[in-house]
């Protein structure tokens, strides 16, 4: 792939997606879009990406991005701040009122679904008395399809602990399900972060969790989706992103607000 096609590429994969890739990403993109080339038979990179351009069906282009998105994840990921939802948070929705009523959480960038249903054992075990439902969205087909079967290997449970195994899984071959409780609330659907229409329609949360997913973005997409998020929030929501994250420097919108077990970030 020469320095042009590369560029083009990655335009066109930004507009789709919003994500951006880095010039040190060049090779990460390549052996992907070859794949992809060697499996509709074209040997020239332009007619590949006219074909991406004007497939009505969107096919390849969702082809092309499940092969670039990347998913890694495993249940009780970043502990600290699930135990601020668990031990701070939601005390202050049942204190304020948040849990007369059905509290909604938003898992954006859910990839195979580790983290939704993690939030789903969290509030089932926090909050057993309260109404409580948890979407969870991704732009990449392949891995909802995952997450829906909702079928683990050792890998991604390893830090499941004990007591919630025992409860919530069981075995399924060489592999564990999860409960088909969480299966009833915890919804999974499609959804690109920088579709305005798509993201328009997400109203109505307590809590969004987003955690390790803007990185891959640039500055004015992150502010799109911020902007999003804020919107999609109910007055004195929450965001929660990944450790290494700020939304102060993405956007002055949200109020920083610091916990116990971590900061997150308040309409």
């Amino acid at each position: 792939m020469t320095k042009a096609e590369f560029e083009r590429l990655r335009e066109y994969i930004y507009r789709e997606s919003g994500i951006y890739f880095e010039d040190n990403k060049v090779y990460y993109v390549e052996k992907r879009v070859e794949q992809q080339m060697e499996k509709y038979g074209f040997k020239d990179f332009t007619a590949y990406l006219g074909a991406l351009r004007f497939d009505s069906t969107g096919k390849m282009r969702q082809e092309l991005l499940n092969s670039l998105t990347i998913n890694e994840t495993y249940f009780f990921r970043e502990y600290e701040q699930l135990k601020c939802l668990a031990e701070e948070v939601v005390p202050l929705w049942c204190q304020n009122g948040a849990g007369r009523q059905r509290v909604r959480i938003w898992c954006a960038g859910c990839a195979s679904g580790e983290e939704a249903y993690t939030l789903a054992i969290v509030m089932q075990e926090m909050a057993p008395d309260i109404p409580w439902e948890i979407y969870a969205t991704d732009i990449d087909t392949e891995v909802l399809d995952k997450a829906e079967k909702g079928i683990y290997n050792h890998y991604a449970i390893r830090q499941v602990p004990e007591v919630y195994f025992k409860r919530y899984f069981s075995p399924f071959g060489d592999n564990y399900t999860i409960s088909s409780l969480f299966k009833q609330k915890v919804k999974f659907c499609q959804l690109n972060l920088v579709d305005d229409a798509g993201m328009r329609k997400m109203k109505g949360f307590h809590a969004i969790f987003c955690r390790n997913v803007l990185i891959y973005f640039d500055d004015l997409s992150r502010r799109r989706v911020a902007l999003h998020f804020y919107q999609a929030l109910e007055p004195g929501g929450y965001v929660f992103l990944g450790h290494s994250e700020s939304m102060s420097r993405i956007t002055t919108l949200f109020k920083p607000v610091r916990f116990k077990n971590a900061i997150i970030y308040q309409k």
